[in-house]
């Protein structure tokens, strides 16, 4: 969820909202101190530390990053020797993801443009070993059940989904990390008007309404349950939320795996 937002009551269409809103956050994504992206190719790595002990070894394993937006998680895991490919529904993310995949030397890695729902067919029936997912993804999906559906029919048998994503709880805390500001049930569309973006508040964006959801921790596993996958370990973490200072007695973040069973 982005800081300091002002709700809105109409609800437009969240694919049109949210890609238009997405695509004019590249540029600024991209040449901002945030995402860092010299550092990057000089070898900086954006994976948390707990992400590479959990998903294990991925050399030569295939490796499938959904909503990647510039690709930084995605080659962090090439660098690691998995075959990636990363997907978006930003062309203007694509770009800059392929672009970024050239800088550093990653020739296998592949990046193509469609929405989580069309991934499919977008990958033409392809199967991976490990479907990946990175923080602040599932708030921008209204249908985890068609997710987890999605999901599932993209990993081999055996393969697995590795998830690691900003606890609901903390999504719905105040800036204090304490309090609660927001009701953790709420499930209708939450439709946000912001000119900035959270890598950096002072950009001033011309499509600033974006239309977001609230996902609870228990729909999360439930959605990937139904669709067949076998909920390996879900750890709650103390860190990991950019928003809620270190030290708040609530969870941060959160990571599972789910197995597609042989």
């Amino acid at each position: 969820m982005t800081a300091t937002p002002t709700t809105t009551p109409a609800t437009p269409d969240w694919r049109t909202a949210n890609r238009a809103n997405w695509d004019e956050r590249v540029p600024v994504h991209a040449a901002g101190p945030f995402y860092d992206l010299p550092g990057f190719v000089a070898g900086r790595d954006t994976l948390r530390d707990y992400e590479p002990a959990e998903v294990g070894d991925v050399s030569g394993r295939t490796l499938l990053h959904l909503q990647c937006h510039l690709g930084l998680d995605t080659l962090s895991w090439a660098r690691r020797g998995a075959v990636v490919t990363g997907l978006d529904f930003s062309a203007p993310a694509v770009a800059a993801a392929a672009d970024l995949a050239a800088r550093i030397g990653a020739d296998d890695a592949r990046f193509v443009t469609s929405d989580v729902y069309g991934a499919a067919e977008a990958l033409d029936g392809r199967t991976y070993d490990i479907v990946y997912t990175g923080y602040g993804a599932l708030c921008w999906l209204p249908d985890l059940t068609r997710w987890a559906r999605t999901v599932a029919s993209l990993l081999t048998p055996g393969g697995f989904l590795y998830l690691a994503e900003h606890h609901p709880v903390a999504d719905v805390l105040s800036d204090d990390g304490r309090s609660f500001e927001e009701d953790y049930f709420e499930r209708t569309p939450i439709v946000v008007d912001y000119p900035g973006t959270y890598a950096d508040p002072d950009a001033r964006l011309d499509a600033t309404v974006t239309v977001q959801w609230q996902h609870g921790l228990g729909e999360v596993v439930t959605a990937l349950a139904g669709a067949g996958l076998r909920l390996d370990f879900l750890h709650e973490h103390a860190h990991g939320h950019f928003r809620v200072p270190a030290g708040s007695p609530a969870p941060q973040s959160y990571s599972l795996r789910a197995t597609r069973p042989r």
